[in-house]
């Protein structure tokens, strides 16, 4: 694992448990405690982080951590799932993206289509997309925050309640047991809202290391999407409120289920 790779990953161990010690962390990622230690001392200069006896503690465990971070993690399962994406979505279609680095890999990974339409207040998505002459991207105005790459504003809701388009493309922060979805901010959620309510068909994208996460900002149920991409078998429990609910569930085939 490169250096990055796992810095990212102590960054997103910290803001879940709040703590975590050297000790740990050198086992963790089998590595040895000095390299762990210059790790902490790197990420204390720029992470939301301090470095306390032994090990470190997060700042505040209710923020997500930085787009750039959360973009190196869990990396392959996210190509997995845009991969998936990209076969269900047809060439002139109109599409919703979302903040978050789930949403930007899909985009990537829809290059190769023509003449999509595409609003966003993901400014990664927006840049990619512009690689693609047939494409035409229509982006919210509003300020930027720097740490997630995405916009808001005031009138969030009114850009994407403008429009109706053909499918809505969204992650969320987090998917609790009951299929209840929560995000780390009411920004992020109004957002959320507006791209359900005025997509044809509404697509959630999410690893599985959603099921683990911690976020804070309850909005909504899996059940209320028309399609689940995910990077492998759903547990049990999420598998039968969606298929309850008419769900359709997108994972790659393997010769057993997880």
């Amino acid at each position: 694992m490169k250096p990055k790779e796992r810095m990212a990953y102590i960054l997103e161990k910290v803001r879940e448990d709040g703590y975590a010690s050297v000790e740990e962390l050198s086992k963790l990622f089998g590595v040895s405690r000095q390299i762990i230690r210059k790790d902490i001392n790197q990420l204390s200069k720029t992470g939301p982080i301090n470095r306390v006896y032994g090990g470190i503690e997060a700042k505040n465990t209710k923020e997500n951590i930085s787009y750039d971070s959360r973009k190196v993690i869990h990396y392959n399962e996210k190509r997995r799932i845009a991969k998936l994406v990209s076969k269900f979505i047809p060439n002139n279609s109109s599409l919703f993206f979302s903040i978050g680095t789930t949403p930007e890999i899909v985009a990537l990974e829809l290059l190769k289509h023509k003449n999509l339409k595409i609003f966003t207040n993901n400014l990664n998505v927006a840049l990619s997309c512009c690689t693609n002459e047939t494409f035409e991207i229509n982006i919210l105005g509003g300020k930027v925050r720097n740490r997630h790459k995405d916009v808001f504003s005031k009138d969030s809701e009114k850009f994407f309640d403008s429009f109706s388009v053909d499918f809505g493309i969204f992650g969320v922060g987090a998917i609790e047991n009951d299929g209840t979805l929560l995000d780390f901010s009411l920004d992020e959620l109004s957002i959320r809202k507006s791209i359900q309510n005025s997509s044809r068909r509404v697509c959630l994208v999410a690893d599985s290391s959603k099921y683990d996460r911690k976020a804070f900002v309850k909005g909504g149920n899996i059940t209320e999407v028309d399609a689940f991409f995910t990077d492998k078998t759903p547990p049990k429990n999420i598998v039968s409120l969606l298929e309850e609910s008419g769900t359709e569930i997108f994972f790659p085939r393997r010769v057993k289920d997880e």
